[in-house]
């Protein structure tokens, strides 16, 4: 005799069932966020390859001549990522009526190629111009490529890149504001890894160089991709 699983649990032969939840799997690409533009504000001339809204911003202060900021350098990252996007747009056609899971790891495995990549260019040739628009290039198309997936993916309050409408709904949706709170804890999850991400990415960057922060960021992102599920 068999017993059907409990409503709202998955088959237990579902091959998206197995691995970390996604919502576990988004909350540690948010620290790779952080630790990622770390690097670039810090190391790369005070540009972002991760957080397209603060870069918008600083091609503003570069573009009106404000110092230690740099056109070409943020349009290259700008560019990167629009690159990166698309092709997560393709890669969610080409997956994304399929497994979730298979989907994620896919998409992840590419992320954390591209960082270890930078990574290896960072050790490589630090100090370098090339270094800079290397780093920069690869970083924001493996930004861009899991952005477009994470919006595809569509796990709420988990963009893993900005945090404005995460602190937003944190505020309006509490009891202070009139709300239920429910969703509190993701939120205060999300905005506790972007923190970490970036208090850990700094301090590498400060007191020993790019290539460690991005080799963390790399290996994350590949543990991440061989653990994910395709399950929220």
């Amino acid at each position: 005799m068999t017993t059907d699983p409990p409503p709202g649990d998955p088959p237990p032969d579902d091959p998206d069932a197995r691995g970390l939840r996604l919502v576990a799997v988004l909350l540690g690409l948010t620290v790779v966020s952080g630790l990622i533009d770390a690097v670039s504000y810090l190391g790369l001339g005070h540009v972002f390859t991760a957080n397209m809204t603060g870069n918008v911003v600083v091609l503003g202060f570069a573009a009106a001549g404000a110092p230690g900021f740099s056109v070409p350098h943020t349009v290259t990252s700008l560019v990167c990522f629009l690159v990166g996007a698309t092709v997560g747009g393709r890669v969610a056609l080409r997956y994304g009526t399929g497994s979730r899971r298979t989907w994620a790891r896919v998409t992840l495995a590419a992320e954390a190629v591209l960082v270890a990549a930078s990574a290896v260019v960072a050790f490589a040739a630090p100090g370098t111009e090339a270094m800079v628009y290397s780093v920069i290039a690869l970083t924001a198309f493996a930004m861009g490529l899991r952005n477009a997936t994470v919006i595809k993916l569509n796990v709420p309050d988990l963009t893993t890149t900005v945090l404005t409408r995460t602190l937003t709904g944190l505020a309006a949706d509490s009891r202070a504001g009139g709300g239920t709170g429910r969703r509190s804890p993701r939120r205060t999850a999300s905005v506790i890894a972007m923190l970490a991400g970036a208090v850990l990415g700094a301090w590498l960057v400060v007191h020993h160089d790019l290539g460690i922060p991005l080799l963390i960021a790399a290996a994350m992102a590949g543990i991440l991709a061989a653990v994910t599920s395709g399950r929220e």
